[in-house]
């Protein structure tokens, strides 16, 4: 049986600080239960429910430092493959937070 698959991709250059609206929206959705991704050319709804998988890499190099956050669910009741520990730290506090 084949599946339907649906995909959104957007890039941009943006700074710091225009990203973070973007990242609250996010927020709101997973909360919500509830993401629209759309521009100009096309637009996708996500339902996150259920245990979510959450995966951060971080990377750099001499010109180049990354950050990929990725998160995702089955739609039928998914199993939570690994419960460890994230610790981030934020400027140069380097005060811990642990989730």
């Amino acid at each position: 049986m084949r599946q339907n698959k649906k995909t959104f991709s957007h890039l941009s250059l943006q700074d710091a600080k225009s990203i973070q609206p973007i990242l609250k929206s996010i927020e709101k959705g997973i909360i919500n239960g509830e993401m629209t991704f759309s521009d100009e050319d096309d637009e996708i709804i996500l339902k996150p429910e259920g245990l979510l998988r959450f995966k951060i890499t971080a990377s750099e190099s001499e010109t180049k430092h990354q950050l990929n956050i990725k998160i995702s669910w089955n739609i039928d009741d998914p199993k939570l493959d690994d419960k460890s520990i994230l610790s981030i730290y934020s400027g140069n506090s380097r005060k811990k937070q642990d989730n």
